[in-house]
């Protein structure tokens, strides 16, 4: 995993519209093996070449909600970081994630409600600067006068 930032928390005193972070990450085989089995997701479309060549996609594809996660990782890491709580998240799928692709995850600070320690973010993975996922986070973010 390649990313832009330490690891650690920003507490929402700190935090300004504006601020960005990403990660970058291969999607392997393996991260979909993995994902299937503590998802429990085992839809061939993911795991079989045979079955997924005669599909839309016309091979296997990474779960959705493995990209998806990869969100979960910068919010949860970097921006805020550690001690985040995700409070909601929106997603939309534009394009099929395939084993192989390099993703790279973005949250960007949207808004903010400071009393709240709500931080809204806009959300996206691409591949190659072709956005795959897109979406809206809100969460909770750690605050040095509370934590």
């Amino acid at each position: 995993m390649l990313d832009n930032a330490p690891r650690g928390s920003i507490c929402i005193e700190d935090i300004e519209i504006g601020m960005s972070r990403s990660l970058r990450k291969v999607i392997t085989d393996r991260d979909i093996e993995l994902f299937a089995e503590v998802s429990t997701d085992h839809n061939p479309v993911h795991l079989d070449d045979d079955y997924a060549r005669d599909t839309i996609f016309e091979g296997r594809i990474a779960h959705g909600m493995l990209t998806a996660g990869l969100i979960s990782a910068v919010i949860g890491e970097q921006l805020p970081g550690h001690g985040t709580v995700y409070l909601g998240q929106t997603l939309k799928f534009l394009a099929p994630v395939r084993p192989g692709d390099m993703v790279e995850a973005v949250v960007t600070v949207v808004d903010m409600d400071l009393g709240k320690r709500r931080v809204t973010m806009e959300t996206h993975c691409a591949i190659d600067g072709r956005k795959v996922l897109k979406g809206e986070a809100v969460v909770l973010a750690p605050s040095r006068k509370f934590d």
